[in-house]
């Protein structure tokens, strides 16, 4: 049935306040409750694998009926693989360390008073995300773990696959006495509905877009609460005139080939002039038997012209449009530099500071690299494809922020966390400015 715009608010507001009811509870929670609930949420998963699969089919029949695209229909999918991989999420951040309450630094000053700083929850996270089922489950085990009430809004394409686990993961929030309000579900697809809860300013605390770059811009124009994002991952690889070309091969097909649809996939390779001849023709080779669409500018789109073996290679001239696209496909522009500063330059202007990777064996430019590329991965002889908090030992992830804030790179319980002052004293006053001696005198 169709919402007004009144009960659109209402909606909103209503899952809003039961969420932030729970926040006191929430901070003061055990550590061995949260992490009980986790994995009791992790058994209940396995138990239910036929239920869940039951539901994703759904969504799956959904998709492909509505036309949907091989890669959005393949996100969507739970299988056994991928429900191994949410049980090993929650049980992983069940053995990390709690954040919340945690004093990262302390000092004494000249008065005696000590001032630390303390992690505490950031509060109500409303979180919009698309296509993946999974990340219900990867963003609620964070927010439970670090003391957040989360309130999820999945895409259509997901609903049924994203009810079913909601459901789960309240079940064993019930058995262990786990707030259950801390986990709220949109079940409402109307897209003003969105707009309603993030215009909350001061009852939301935080939101989340994860998805494609339309999602994104749309959550970041429409939010009048702070939004942590990342529009989109074109991600670069600098194969430097002193790279091990062996090692070069495998890391560029690794981030290239064996996910192409993700934002830490490669879409930019630049390669020092040096070593094009004997670097490139073989990686085309690799790259055009994989499938991949070469993008190139003019020297690299000459070398495969030149090499019979390459005639297979898909390969069209690179347009300055293609180096600043995240292609998301089995498609890769390829640029030629004369030097280490022109492929910083080149990266500074196409990328989108995400993730990007230099290929050499001098130390030297591997720290400039690592120093002077402004994104929020930053690598030296490894593939892209890492940028992601399971892969960096964080248990799972919230989505990647390229923002300057709190939060970037991949974001897990600490960056679900900010620092508040804590004063310790023993009845300091400033400038010895109390009450006066007379006054107390008079009483």
């Amino acid at each position: 049935m169709e919402m007004t715009a009144q009960d659109l608010k209402s909606y909103a507001l209503e899952t809003v306040k039961k969420a932030r009811n729970v926040l006191r509870d929430l901070v003061s929670l055990k550590t061995e409750v949260k992490n009980k609930t986790l994995l009791v949420a992790s058994e209940l998963l396995d138990a239910k694998r036929g239920l869940i699969k039951e539901e994703n089919a759904k969504d799956i029949e959904f998709a492909k009926s509505s036309g949907l695209k091989p890669a959005v229909v393949d996100r969507l999918l739970l299988n056994d693989k991928r429900i191994d991989g949410m049980i090993k999420v929650l049980r992983d951040v069940a053995s990390l360390p709690d954040p919340v309450g945690e004093v990262v630094k302390m000092w004494t000053l000249p008065n005696g008073l000590k001032v630390g700083r303390m992690r505490v929850p950031l509060g109500v996270v409303f979180i919009v995300y698309e296509s993946r089922p999974n990340v219900t489950v990867e963003a609620a085990s964070l927010c439970m773990k670090s003391s957040n009430a989360v309130i999820l809004r999945g895409g259509k394409e997901a609903r049924n696959s994203n009810r079913a686990l909601v459901n789960i993961l309240r079940e064993a929030c019930k058995e262990t006495g786990f707030p259950e309000e801390a986990i709220q579900f949109v079940d409402r697809q109307e897209r003003e509905l969105v707009w309603e809860f993030l215009k909350l300013e001061g009852l939301v605390d935080v939101a989340i877009p994860r998805g494609g770059e339309n999602l994104i811009r749309a959550v970041a124009e429409h939010s009048k609460v702070p939004v942590i994002k990342h529009y989109k991952g074109v991600c670069n690889i600098y194969v430097d005139e002193d790279a091990d070309l062996e090692k070069a091969f495998d890391i560029v097909y690794n981030a290239k080939v064996q996910r192409p649809s993700v934002c830490n996939a490669v879409e930019n390779l630049i390669i020092h002039r040096s070593v094009l001849e004997d670097f490139f023709p073989k990686m085309a080779y690799y790259l055009g038997k994989a499938g991949v669409e070469l993008r190139c500018d003019e020297d690299s789109l000459q070398l495969i012209k030149d090499n019979p073996k390459l005639s297979f290679v898909k390969a069209v001239p690179a347009t300055e449009e293609d180096y600043y696209e995240e292609f998301l496909d089995l498609i890769l522009a390829v640029k030629v530099v004369d030097s280490f500063d022109e492929a910083l330059e080149f990266i500074e202007k196409y990328g989108s500071k995400h993730s990007d990777s230099i290929i050499t064996e001098n130390y030297s430019k591997a720290m400039r690299f690592l120093r002077e590329v402004d994104s929020a991965a930053v690598y030296v002889n490894a593939s892209t494809r890492f940028t992601d908090g399971n892969e960096f030992g964080l248990g799972a992830e919230m989505g990647i922020s390229t923002d300057k804030i709190h939060a970037r790179g991949p974001m897990a319980l600490e960056e679900l966390t900010i620092t508040k002052f804590i004063v310790l004293g023993e009845g300091q006053i400033r400038d010895n400015f109390g009450v006066p001696e007379e006054f107390k005198n008079e009483f």
